[in-house]
């Protein structure tokens, strides 16, 4: 990890959605240390200011970030041209620790663009089929306009890989409705699984308590959590939650953890 910003080239900048791109980074000289799924990286883009962005990609020392467009530092990183450079700093907080979940299914559910810091532990899992058991990956979309990775979901399914969208128009097939109704769609084993949620809070909650309804033990539910992070090292203060700095002791932490710093309101 360093403080100060390292340099990495734009190799590619692509569009997922009409807000959201995704860019591959590559260092120039000397790279970061190696990251792990779940972890996240300080993008900076020169002249405009930094962010934390978790990191969607991880290839032969090159690091994947998609990005929303939503404010004058995301704005500026969805605007990058391959061949310019940004500044990286990393890696910071905690991953999402695949290996504890060895031997086991394997269920993630996603909530919008919270399939991002997910897409590196699908990838994972899929690289290494005989480390863990049924893989199911649950997607939640606002439209079917907004949903990431479209080119990859058909090989992501073993044996299920579903998506459901909140609103969609007479050209959808598909689920409509909240991401838990793919739940019934999916085969794990509840006491032999190991969950990842990413997404809104709300949506967080709302699968996390149907899973412990099912079954799957609440030591074996990870969750990945947003608060607003400014110097990823845990000096500021702004990503307080309770006892918690999630820069450092999160974005990941375990949901027995979580459920009663969720509970409170506005915490």
């Amino acid at each position: 990890m360093t403080a100060v910003p390292l340099p990495y080239q734009v190799v590619s900048n692509r569009p997922e959605t009409t807000d959201t791109r995704t860019i591959e980074l590559r260092p120039v000289g000397g790279g970061l240390p190696a990251f792990a799924p779940g972890q996240f990286a300080m993008l900076y883009a020169f002249g405009v200011g930094e962010i934390p962005v978790s990191v969607a990609g991880l290839r032969d020392g090159a690091l994947t970030h998609t990005i929303r467009g939503v404010g004058a530092v995301s704005r500026a990183l969805c605007a990058v041209r391959p061949g310019t450079q940004v500044g990286v700093r990393g890696p910071f907080g905690t991953g999402w620790d695949l290996p504890a979940a060895a031997g086991r299914d394997v269920l993630v559910v996603a909530g919008g663009i919270g399939l991002a810091p997910l897409r590196p532990l699908v990838q994972a899992v899929l690289s290494l089929p005989r480390d863990h058991g049924r893989l199911n990956v649950l997607i939640g979309a606002r439209t079917p306009e907004d949903l990431l990775y479209r080119s990859e979901l058909d090989g992501w399914g073993r044996p299920y890989c579903g998506v459901t969208v909140d609103r969609a128009g007479p050209e959808w097939t598909g689920h409509v409705g909240v991401v838990t109704t793919l739940l019934n769609e999916a085969a794990f084993t509840p006491h032999e699984t190991t969950a990842f949620v990413c997404g809104p809070e709300v949506m967080i909650r709302a699968t996390a308590r149907e899973l412990l309804h099912r079954g799957v033990p609440a030591q074996h539910i990870r969750v990945s959590l947003e608060r607003n992070m400014h110097c990823a090292t845990g000096h500021c203060g702004h990503c307080q939650l309770g006892p918690l700095l999630l820069c450092r002791d999160g974005p990941v932490v375990g949901y027995a953890l979580a459920e009663p710093l969720l509970a409170v309101r506005e915490l």
